[in-house]
């Protein structure tokens, strides 16, 4: 009997489009889920009439594969992984791979990584991006681990992902668990420009009052300009037509200010603390979400805290626009600290990534696709070692004939009262990066008063401590 070529375990939304694209790009699966009668309802029902087989334990899920068996794991990241790992170790032999499409924590792949290369067997965190629709017709893939696992896997994974103008969107990450650092910063990028565009969209409404059809046809031109064509603002444009059907109202006006988040963004943010990398605008929006879900004691404060009496309001057009140059830069700044961040992991951990390549694979497929991200990677084609995208003469000049309205528009919000953390933070990143001296040489100076934690000059090199307290004592007796 013939077997097939990989097994899937989890069916959930993303596990059951991506047995369909495997089987639709010429790989016959095998499928198994936890709970059976999910098996027998997706054979009888998507999977009709394709070369898919359900199973109903792991031994005949592994007992109908190929070899080398190569499985994909998709379910809930954590404990839940662990178990399935756990239970297939001793149905498997040397050589099979065990792929994990989940949004598994880095250092949890890092570990896994090693446990099962020693047992014999072979291990991929595999990032996975793209939601339900990406997974069914090509995501976004990032597979980390040995490159020999990689090379295994090379013909499937570039059939089924996302196809664009200079390749499949998939590449060889890096050792570890590289593959699922840079899904987790792919998400922590999206974390950042879903803010980015709430808060465009909370300027519009709030100072000019913008209807849903003329948000429509505003992020409608937005969407076909070079700087903000995006998936992201594609469906934006696609929100502000949907009616709900109880009140008739648009139905984005009757969503709750509640967002919800599953921690890869935090999770970013406490890999770049850890490596100290600033991404302000990432961090901006993971608090967003965490303060937006303080909706019962926002609406109390509501009733008694008030905000400026707002008199002079901008002209529309001349508003909207600067708001879109505003959202731009925003945007730069924010992929701008991602990649910066993947830099710094990969030099950490020894990933080797190739940077440009990153960029490549996110323009199709993915959450975070857009337009400039061709730009973003010829920016580190043409500069492999660049520091930070701010300083690649294309977004160098972009933000330099932008930063005029961006600040404009970052006054209006603080004038008006109207919150813009990832716009403000995205600003403030842009000035402090750009200034040669900062503030902290008097912080310098605070730590060693309190704490003897020594300082650098600037005119010698060398670590200082002065006694602080006893020097103003003899200045008093002199």
């Amino acid at each position: 009997m013939a077997q097939q070529q990989i097994g899937l375990i989890g069916l959930a939304v993303m596990g059951e489009n991506l047995v369909l694209n495997l089987e639709r790009n010429g790989f016959p699966v095998a499928v198994f889920n936890r709970t059976t009668e999910k098996v027998d309802e997706f054979i009888q029902g998507r999977a009709v009439g394709k070369d898919i087989v359900g199973t109903h334990s792991l031994e005949e899920l592994v007992a109908s594969l190929e070899r080398p068996r190569k499985i994909l794991i998709m379910v809930k990241a954590g404990k839940p992984v662990q178990a399935v790992i756990d239970q297939l170790k001793p149905l498997l032999a040397p050589g099979d791979i065990i792929i994990d499409g989940g949004n598994s924590w880095y250092e949890d792949t890092e570990a896994r990584t090693q446990e099962l290369e020693a047992m014999g067997l072979r291990y991929v965190g595999m990032g996975v991006s793209g939601g339900e629709e990406g997974a069914l017709n090509g995501p976004s893939l990032m597979p980390g681990g040995t490159r020999e696992a990689y090379q295994e896997l090379e013909p499937l994974v570039t059939k089924i992902a996302a196809q664009v103008d200079d390749g499949p969107c998939v590449t060889y990450i890096g050792a570890g668990g590289s593959g699922h650092y840079v899904k987790m910063v792919h998400n922590g990028i999206e974390y950042g420009d879903m803010q980015l565009i709430a808060e465009a969209y909370d300027l519009l409404n709030s100072i000019l009052g913008l209807t849903a059809e003329e948000f429509h046809q505003v992020f409608s031109e937005w969407n076909q300009t070079e700087e903000l064509n995006s998936f992201l603002i594609e469906i934006t444009t696609q929100i502000f037509t949907v009616k709900d059907p109880i009140t008739g109202k648009p139905l984005v006006d009757m969503i709750m200010d509640k967002a919800g988040q599953k921690g890869t963004g935090r999770w970013t943010v406490t890999s770049a603390l850890d490596l100290g990398v600033p991404i302000p605008t990432i961090t901006a929006a993971v608090n967003a979400r965490v303060i937006s879900s303080m909706k019962e004691e926002r609406v109390a404060a509501s009733q008694q805290l008030t905000g400026p009496n707002i008199t002079n309001m901008p002209e529309k057009q001349a508003f909207i626009n600067q708001v879109r140059d505003a959202l731009y830069c925003s945007k730069i700044c924010s992929y701008a600290q991602g990649m910066a961040l993947l830099a710094a992991a990969s030099k950490e951990f020894n990933y080797n990534m190739n940077l440009s390549e990153l960029a490549r694979i996110w323009k199709g497929g993915c959450i975070i696709r857009a337009g400039f991200l061709n730009k973003i990677k010829q920016a580190f084609v043409d500069n492999p070692s660049l520091p930070n995208l701010l300083l690649a003469p294309e977004f160098k000049q972009s933000i330099l004939d932008r930063q005029s309205a961006w600040r404009e528009v970052v006054a209006t919000a603080a004038y008006t009262g109207i919150t813009v953390p990832a716009f403000s933070a995205s600003l403030d990143y842009f000035d402090s990066y750009r200034r040669a001296t900062l503030p902290q040489n008097l912080t310098q100076a605070q730590r060693d008063f309190f704490g003897a934690h020594t300082y650098e000059r600037i005119d010698q090199p060398g670590s200082f401590h002065t006694e602080w307290v006893e020097i103003k004592e003899n200045e008093r007796v002199g």
